[in-house]
């Protein structure tokens, strides 16, 4: 019995890591079609809470690509491990306007949806665990690496304070 429930746990892993290994084998030619303007896998490293008498998780690791199918418009997806130790998933657009590009910053908007929080009645999934986020973005990128800044918005079902989250990017 404990061998099948052993079994059936690690699943999610598997299943988790056969996506992560398709995702890492895409062609390049493949990418061309989608990703015309460039495949950014995204890592994210930690956080930082706008709350003076709370602790939260500074340190969330996951990953995340952005696809950038023109100039100014992305599709973005990942996962991370949340100021609330749990399992985040989150899935998007990115809108970077030319007129908020310079050199090597460009500040952009993402809006999408995100797990793992309570939002109370704008929620929906599970315990409404999923909900909307829309967030400025600070994007700095040289050549082949960067880093994303985003200000994500309190979420006071959750009592989570504004909060800066940090990324770092590497082109494909």
């Amino acid at each position: 019995m404990s061998s099948l429930l052993s079994r059936i746990s690690n699943i999610r892993p598997r299943a988790l890591g056969l996506i992560a290994f398709a995702a890492l084998s895409w062609t390049p030619a493949a990418q061309a079609a989608w990703c015309s303007d460039g495949l950014w896998i995204d890592a994210m490293i930690g956080s930082h809470h706008f709350h003076p008498d709370k602790d939260f998780e500074q340190f969330n690791p996951g990953i995340g690509a952005e696809c950038w199918l023109a100039p100014q418009w992305a599709v973005t997806g990942g996962y991370f491990r949340n100021s609330l130790s749990k399992p985040s998933f989150y899935g998007g657009g990115v809108w970077s306007p030319d007129f908020l590009h310079w050199n090597h910053v460009r500040l952009a908007a993402m809006g999408g949806i995100i797990s793992g929080y309570n939002y109370g009645s704008y929620g929906f999934g599970h315990n409404h665990t999923i909900g909307p986020v829309a967030a400025p973005l600070i994007m700095l990128d040289y050549k082949r690496v960067g880093a994303n800044i985003i200000l994500i918005p309190p979420i006071p079902s959750s009592d989570l304070p504004f909060t800066l989250g940090f990324m770092i990017r590497v082109k494909f």
